[in-house]
């Protein structure tokens, strides 16, 4: 299949389209100025309020007649570029495909190489997120602002998030072998501020002994778009290596040796020295946990400074301090990670995306200017990217459509095929939007016999009023149809001659109903749940007990104890945090309108990542590996992503 990677078939319709947008823009970059001028959201209200001369109000009172006297003159303009841009848009193709082409070794062509489909089972990462990316007048709806650079800091702290090692945790003990926490979280972030690598502490011991879990971490051609990893061999040696911490659990045993570790070279616990949770949204300062360049990795880190400052004159660490920072590291992965006894997978409330991110579903991805910014910022770590997803004007639906479906995709694997299709049952004000589902195959290796190796990724964001429930159950009817009709048209393959090997089929995104709500039984007993395995839920309307919400209440986004990763995580891993902080369902037959009503659950989870575990290829088999649900986004979104690994293995290896 070919992708497109312009939105026009030839470079006449672009140029004319450019030139009817061109037109437009000022008349709708005004009328976007002037509404969010009314929309104050809470952070702006809090300044206000601590203003005693009121110059926003001033600034707002002499501002506004001037835009209304060049939106008025604009409008002709903008009349005359609509008469041209509408018509148009019936050749508009339904997405833009855009590739890095400068990746060398890190790019999708070595990661094929490295999965033959033989020997140790392969894991593959998903990460899917709501990130609010609306013009800036309907952004404030949510309480949100300032979308273009919002944009900018979600590709950073993602691409950040993503590109750190991955950490395996281990407990040296009499009694326990097992991996105590294989986290999501990084002892360090990948660089500091400098782009310089920070040095392991003593106590961490860089080493290829033990299985790195994951792919291997980052190719050696990451480093030429994010710098080099802390963690990462710094000396030429192999990127497979992974970063261990072994914690000793017999008394008086021998604290692990560390490598020789570059002079003076402590892991920082922060530096930069800003305020944290003063600026919302973006512009984190130099130690903000989340931001790009942060050389802290989590709040109160594993990493812990008292680890460098108990040293002997050679710089090793003491036998105290290790000690110290052993215990530190054990009450804190225990407190991060926790495993039902009934569960088979680790699962956590993550202050960062996980290390080696393959596959990342957006939602909400609007206003077209950020997405191109987002669009920027991932490349720093995916190769392939489909952005400006959807239709405009009168194409493929039955109404008007403003906006694109505000889907976008990113990935470090080759895409092989893309479909997309609108929902045409919508209504109110989601009808001015075109959304749908995004339908993708993706390869992500060879067997020795020349067969492909494929997985199957749906992205979708179904209709959003939440009394709507025959109109979501109608698009999960379509989405299954359209989930169906992908396999067979794109499938190379046929009993007698596969072809192609299916390694996993992934469903995605913003549901908009949870499994807690007593107004959402139709959806929460769709047949889709019998096809797709959700990891969070035990059953129609009943959770599992560490599944948390998704949706944020939106009055709280800029509360101190939420406003950074660190933070939010912090108070999601409490009831009483969650309780105050998390939408929680609100019952139409309460009679208490705007109230939460305290059923039981976690809050409202709405957005959802489903596996399928038939009609892969009949030797493997597909597992969850580990699940979270990430806070480092607080601030920029009234959303929290959530992300699976799935871990693929053959039934020879498991026999």
């Amino acid at each position: 299949m070919v992708l497109y990677t312009t939105p026009f078939p030839n470079s006449c319709l672009s140029a004319l389209h450019c030139v009817s947008w061109a037109l437009i823009f000022p008349c709708y970059w005004l009328v976007d100025r002037l509404a969010a001028s009314f929309i104050p959201t809470t952070y702006e209200k809090r300044q206000r309020a601590d203003d005693p001369c009121c110059l926003q109000l001033l600034c707002i009172a002499l501002f506004t007649p001037i835009y209304l006297a060049l939106l008025v003159a604009s409008l002709p303009f903008a009349f005359l570029g609509f008469l041209f841009w509408s018509p148009l848009q019936s050749a508009r193709r339904p997405y833009v495909y855009s590739r890095l082409e400068d990746k060398g070794l890190a790019g999708g062509a070595a990661l094929l190489s490295e999965w033959k489909g033989t020997g140790p089972g392969k894991s593959f990462c998903f990460a899917t997120a709501n990130v609010c990316l609306l013009p800036d007048s309907l952004a404030r709806i949510n309480n949100l602002f300032n979308t273009q650079a919002r944009a900018k800091e979600i590709g950073q702290r993602i691409r950040n998030g993503a590109a750190r090692p991955q950490i395996k945790i281990y407990i040296d003990s009499p009694t326990n072998t097992s991996i105590s926490a294989a986290s999501f979280s990084s002892l360090v972030s990948p660089q500091g501020g400098d782009g310089v690598a920070r040095a392991v502490p003593g106590s961490i011991k860089r080493t290829a002994s033990v299985e790195y879990k994951g792919d291997g971490g980052r190719h050696p051609g990451d480093e030429a778009a994010n710098g080099p990893a802390s963690g990462d061999p710094v000396d030429g040696s192999s990127p497979e290596d992974a970063c261990i911490v072994r914690i000793g659990g017999e008394e008086g045993s021998r604290p692990p040796e560390a490598d020789d570790p570059a002079p003076g070279g402590q892991a920082r616990n922060g530096a930069g020295g800003g305020s944290r949770g003063q600026t919302p949204n973006h512009n984190q300062q130099d130690g903000d946990s989340g931001s790009l360049g942060s050389p802290s990795a989590s709040r109160e880190s594993l990493v812990k400074g008292r680890a460098g400052s108990d040293t002997s004159a050679s710089g090793e660490p003491g036998a105290n301090s290790k000690l110290l920072y052993k215990a530190s590291v054990v009450k804190k992965a225990a407190a991060r990670r926790r495993r039902h006894p009934d569960e088979a997978f680790d699962h956590e409330v993550s202050a960062f995306f996980p290390a080696n991110l393959d596959f990342l579903c957006l939602q909400e991805v609007f206003d077209k200017r950020a997405a191109t910014k987002l669009k920027e910022q991932l490349h720093g770590y995916f190769e392939y990217i489909l952005y400006d997803v959807g239709v405009y004007g009168c194409q493929g639906c039955c109404s008007f459509k403003c906006l694109n479906s505000g889907l976008l995709f990113a990935s470090r694997y080759p895409i092989m095929d893309v479909a997309y299709h609108c929902y045409p049952n919508k209504c109110n004000d989601d009808a001015l939007a075109s959304k749908g589902a995004l339908f993708l195959k993706v390869q992500v290796g060879s067997t020795p016999q020349d067969q492909r190796i494929v997985g199957y990724i749906a992205c979708t964001h179904l209709h959003a009023p939440q009394e709507d429930s025959a109109i979501r159950c109608g698009q999960l009817d379509l989405l299954q149809d359209w989930l169906a009709d992908f396999r067979k048209s794109t499938s190379s393959s046929s009993a007698a001659n596969p072809e192609e090997l299916v390694a996993f089929d992934v469903v995605c995104g913003d549901f908009n109903f949870d499994n807690c709500s007593s107004d959402d039984k139709l959806e929460q007993q769709h047949s889709l749940f019998t096809h797709y395995r959700d990891p969070c839920r035990l059953g129609p309307g009943e959770e599992k007990p560490w599944a948390i919400g998704t949706l944020l209440d939106t009055n709280g986004l800029y509360d101190e104890d939420v406003c950074t990763p660190d933070n939010l995580q912090k108070v999601l891993e409490s009831e009483e945090g969650r309780r105050e902080y998390l939408a929680f369902p609100t019952s139409k037959s309460s009679g208490q309108k705007g109230r939460k009503e305290l059923l039981k659950g976690n809050g409202r989870r709405i957005d959802y990542m489903l596996h399928a575990e038939e009609g892969l290829c009949p030797d493997w088999k597909a597992e969850v590996e580990e699940f979270s649900f990430i806070t480092q986004l607080s601030g920029l979104t009234d959303h929290l992503p959530v992300a699976m690994r799935l871990t693929v293995s053959s039934g020879e290896e498991e026999a």
